[in-house]
């Protein structure tokens, strides 16, 4: 596990072509280029990241899924081409038990699952891993999980859907000290649903998990702000250093500079000291 004394900076690499935001950005002709990863994670490891999370199936609205073996030829190499050359913890984004575990023989050291370990096989693969690993809420499934999503208390059962999937990883032998969590801003919410669930990120910190959260450049940015997806900078970091605030102790961003910028500002104020 990282050390959670202080927020945490996750840095995103999308090694797909159909990324909400950076997709194809790593993606050569018909293939992942693993010159162009190395030289992102280069700049992301130079600006402070704490750990590298690489997603080979994209889980943007309207997203199709991808087969087992086309995740695991984008993701496999990445993640060894990664432990090879930086000494910075790897997370594979994925919710595929076959994935999980050639990732974590790879060399990963966490399973991001967007899916909070629901596809078959994924709870047995994880639990006899001995990684971490973080559980998600989504509405759905990507490819219909905007369509008109409704809840009588988003909040309410956000928490209780993770708290019940925490109950059913311990059953799976998944100790409590391996589990994050996170409320899945953006998978299954409008607007209204993210802005209620960050307000209530201190009630989610309260139950002892760390908690992960994924706001960078996302759409509940560009409704506010009113900005594509290419001018959501600031939006987004002032998102991730109040989610800090709040308690949160991993940020999943794309842009490592400006976020570890605002923490350390903010860490500095509230300790008095030079971080």
């Amino acid at each position: 596990m990282l050390d959670f004394s202080c927020p945490r900076i996750m840095g995103i690499l999308n090694v797909t072509p159909d990324s909400f935001s950076d997709g194809g950005s790593l993606y050569g002709a018909d293939a992942v280029d693993i010159g162009r990863v190395l030289n992102l994670a280069g700049q992301m490891a130079g600006e402070g990241v704490d750990i590298f999370d690489v997603g080979g199936e994209s889980t943007r609205p309207g997203a199709e899924p991808v087969s087992m073996q086309m995740e695991l030829d984008r993701v496999i190499p990445v993640v060894e081409a990664l432990v090879a050359n930086f000494d910075i913890p790897v997370s594979v984004d994925t919710g595929t038990p076959e994935v999980m575990a050639e990732s974590v023989a790879a060399g990963a050291g966490l399973i991001n699952d967007v899916r909070a370990l629901r596809r078959p096989g994924a709870l047995e693969a994880a639990a006899g891993l001995d990684v971490p690993v973080c559980l998600m809420h989504m509405l759905g499934e990507p490819g219909t999980m905007q369509r008109q999503p409704q809840y009588e208390d988003v909040v309410a059962e956000v928490k209780g859907f993770l708290m019940a999937q925490v109950a059913t990883c311990a059953a799976a032998g998944i100790g409590k000290s391996r589990i994050i969590l996170d409320p899945g801003f953006g998978f299954g919410k409008t607007l209204a649903h993210n802005l209620a669930l960050f307000r209530a990120l201190p009630d989610l910190v309260a139950t002892g998990f760390p908690v992960l959260v994924g706001v960078s450049r996302k759409s509940m940015v560009g409704a506010v702000l009113d900005k594509p997806v290419d001018r959501r900078l600031h939006g987004s970091v002032a998102l991730a250093l109040l989610a800090a605030r709040a308690g949160v102790k991993l940020l999943r961003v794309h842009d490592v500079g400006a976020t570890a910028d605002a923490i350390k500002m903010w860490q500095a104020l509230e300790t008095g000291e030079e971080v």
